[in-house]
């Protein structure tokens, strides 16, 4: 059973004496900013010359240089995770460097000097922001790489305390098993859900149905969101009581329907190049091409005839005027 922890174990005085730097002013880098500043600290942004830079100025912080971070007694890396080895920060060995995805540490892409540790948020970005400034958090995952001070946890959950990352408990893991499952989710479990749905839709297309009422049946009615939502707020058990019986039956009578069909082995082996690092190697790889596999997937898969589809049933749908009153 995963250990957990919650702000009664972290002590934010700790970082009251420290000077803090966050690096990059993106989705998770300007929440984290903020929420730190509301948290009675004063964070440093430390950023290209570019429009996140201006950003930040405007919304009132400190403005530093990448490598001006170095200095800093806990830092805070918030970029993506393929650009942090190649920052132009050099640690102190009594520092704390923290990151918001274990990728890097895990995979031995990064290995700054001191303390570093893993903070990451089980929320996007923005919404990180959003459940602090509603006082309710959010879950997050806390693990320590390395700890060479011997303070390593305590002022890692100083940090996670700050951004609100304690206040519905943090699971305890290490950043190799965050990123095994955050990229599980990604390779193992996304691309089987995609095949489900693409089996659903052609069986439902044989009998004469539109592809613009399954869409809306699967994505735009907003049914499978909320039911996932009950799902959150009551579990399994809670949420089938509001289905009907008829619901209830068909859905629990046939569970063993698809018990032959073999998943498990691609999903290990899915897994295992995860785990070894191939995925890494890969990932690298096509990131040295210039990510001329990835524009070929997006084309195939997210192209313009896609889009344009999309957008079209959107409109018709009101959807698009929904969005434009909600902004």
């Amino acid at each position: 059973m995963s250990n957990l922890y919650y702000e009664s174990d972290a002590d934010a005085s700790l970082l009251k004496a420290s000077s803090l730097a966050v690096v990059g002013y993106g989705n998770q880098g300007r929440s984290w900013a903020q929420n730190l500043r509301d948290s009675g600290f004063t964070p440093r942004v430390c950023v290209r010359a570019d429009e996140s830079r201006e950003l930040a100025q405007q919304e009132g912080f400190e403005i530093g240089e990448l490598r001006d971070a170095s200095d800093a007694d806990v830092a805070c890396i918030l970029i993506p995770d393929d650009a942090i080895p190649a920052l132009p920060i050099q640690r102190r060995d009594d520092a704390l460097t923290v990151v918001a995805s274990g990728y890097s540490l895990a995979f031995d892409r990064f290995g700054p000097a001191g303390d570093s540790a893993m903070v990451a948020p089980r929320m996007l970005g923005p919404e990180v922001r959003r459940c602090y400034e509603e006082g309710v958090g959010f879950i997050s995952a806390v693990g320590v790489q390395e700890d060479r001070t011997g303070h390593a946890l305590a002022r890692t959950l100083a940090v996670a305390s700050a951004i609100g990352g304690l206040r519905q408990g943090a699971l305890a893991m290490t950043p190799k098993q965050e990123t095994v499952l955050d990229l599980a989710v990604e390779q193992v479990l996304s691309p089987a859900l995609t095949h489900v749905n693409q089996s659903f839709v052609q069986t439902l297309l044989a009998q004469g149905i539109s592809m613009e009422a399954i869409m809306t049946e699967l994505i735009l009615s907003g049914e499978i969101e909320r039911s996932y939502r009950l799902l959150r707020e009551v579990g399994f058990t809670g949420q089938m009581g509001f289905h009907s019986p008829t619901s209830q039956y068909g859905q629990l009578s046939r569970r063993g329907s698809y018990d032959h069909l073999d998943f498990a082995t691609p999903m290990a082996a899915i897994t295992e190049n995860i785990v070894d690092g191939g995925f890494a190697d890969e990932w690298d790889a096509e990131a040295a091409s210039g990510h001329t596999r990835l524009e070929a997937l997006l084309e195939q898969h997210a192209g313009p005839g896609l889009q344009a589809f999309e957008a079209d049933l959107r409109k018709r749908l009101g959807l698009g005027r929904l969005k434009k009153e909600a902004e």
